[in-house]
């Protein structure tokens, strides 16, 4: 049996599926965990008993990481040449070690937002009719 036959009306906003992702809580309750490592998918929700076998996020987290963090990478180290026009090495010591925590940092509240808005949207893989 999927999630999707045996959840009730949904009654969580938008705004708090979106925290509960953020947050790597289960979509449902909002209070059980989401992930049982950094970027890995718990089986289930410890607290209400959701299983998570829905849970396919796919490139997407990936896809936005690289969008926010090459904007604003980029744009900062445009922004850096433009004023102050270091060495290269110097580009090296910044933004390698920044660009690792900034995708680090971004992936897993992405994936939760990617995970948890597809619980809410009842959201499965398409399938032909018989």
């Amino acid at each position: 049996m999927s999630h999707l036959e045996n959840s009730g009306p949904e009654t969580r906003s938008v705004a708090s599926t979106v925290w509960a992702g953020i947050a790597g809580h289960c979509p449902r309750c909002g209070s059980g965990k989401m992930f049982s490592k950094l970027l890995t998918v718990a089986p289930g929700c410890d607290a209400c008993g959701l299983s998570y076998g829905f849970a396919d996020a796919g490139d997407g987290p990936a896809v936005f990481v690289m969008l926010f963090a090459g904007f604003l990478i980029v744009g900062l180290a445009l922004l850096i040449e433009v004023l102050y026009e270091p060495p290269y090495w110097v580009y090296f010591v910044i933004f390698l070690p920044l660009t690792i925590i900034v995708c680090l940092g971004l992936l897993r509240p992405l994936k939760g937002i990617l995970l948890a808005l597809q619980y809410r949207n009842k959201a499965e893989l398409g399938r032909l009719e018989s």
